[in-house]
């Protein structure tokens, strides 16, 4: 399989998205970064300028493109950008999300509408625009990081909003996988058995003390890595977890991914 693949990763300026991109990049892919932020953010590390210089450092070819996949027009150029760059699109990673853990009656409605549209209508949009070139790609894959499509009302209950958007984001998984099986796409999700130190955790989901119970994106990483080198044609429909996929790639020590090995990890939502 050649390494000269092209993969276009929605939200690659930072935290899982940007450490896909730099594992792929190590094998020489190019890297569409297709996220928001062409400008420091005071509470966000990272642009898209900024993860571009890393991954051509990593070894790959970087395309950052300001794009926010609410916008239909931004994400056609984005993609036109991509292929004028590049040649095609092999791999489609769909990481961008916004989320609000509040119960209902604490969600305000422009929340409510800032998470379905960036995590169902953007993933299934640029998923959308996405399949021609796919269907000539060079072992073709679509990956969106989503949960495992489990209906257990306590996830509902919790933050009913959120999790109405996430399980969007995998029925999109399930459809497609479905749809375009003729085509020979591999579609799947993938999800963390424990919460990865990105910046939702330290900002929203209880700072350096979850922090340091959580593992470094790079497990997402190389979860990501091992799915999207298996043959799409027969790897398809599946709702991964990043420790199941390691241990089928041989992986028996997961220490080394833990932020703080002496702390008990925390397992992350849906799981």
């Amino acid at each position: 399989m050649s390494a000269k693949r092209t993969a276009f990763i929605t939200g690659a300026s930072r935290g899982i998205g940007k450490a896909i991109a730099l594992k792929l990049a190590e094998s020489g892919y190019n890297i569409v970064i297709a996220a928001k932020t062409a400008e420091p953010h005071p509470k966000l590390e990272g642009t898209i300028y900024t993860a571009a210089a890393e991954i051509e450092q990593a070894g790959g070819k970087a395309l950052p493109v300001v794009v926010d996949i609410r916008s239909e027009e931004l994400v056609l150029q984005a993609i036109d950008k991509a292929v004028d760059a590049f040649g095609g699109i092999d791999i489609l990673v769909n990481n961008a999300s916004a989320i609000s853990l509040t119960p209902t009656d604490h969600t305000p409605m422009k929340r409510f509408d800032l998470m379905h549209s960036i995590n169902v209508r953007g993933t299934f949009m640029v998923s959308k625009y996405c399949i021609p070139e796919l269907r000539k790609g060079n072992n073709p894959h679509i990956l969106t990081l989503s949960p495992p499509l489990h209906l257990k009302p306590e996830w509902f209950g919790a933050h009913l909003a959120y999790t109405m958007s996430k399980f969007g984001m995998s029925m999109t998984v399930l459809g497609l996988a479905n749809e375009l099986k003729k085509d020979k796409i591999g579609v799947n999700a993938l999800w963390p058995q424990t919460t990865i130190a990105t910046a939702a955790i330290k900002n929203l989901l209880g700072g350096n003390e979850m922090m340091e119970r959580s593992r470094w994106p790079s497990i997402m990483a190389d979860a990501a890595f091992a799915i999207l080198h298996r043959p799409a044609e027969s790897c398809s429909g599946h709702f991964f977890i990043d420790e199941d996929v390691l241990r089928e790639e041989g992986v028996e020590d997961f220490s080394t991914y833990a932020v703080n090995p002496d702390k008990t990890l925390a397992p992350d939502l849906f799981i």
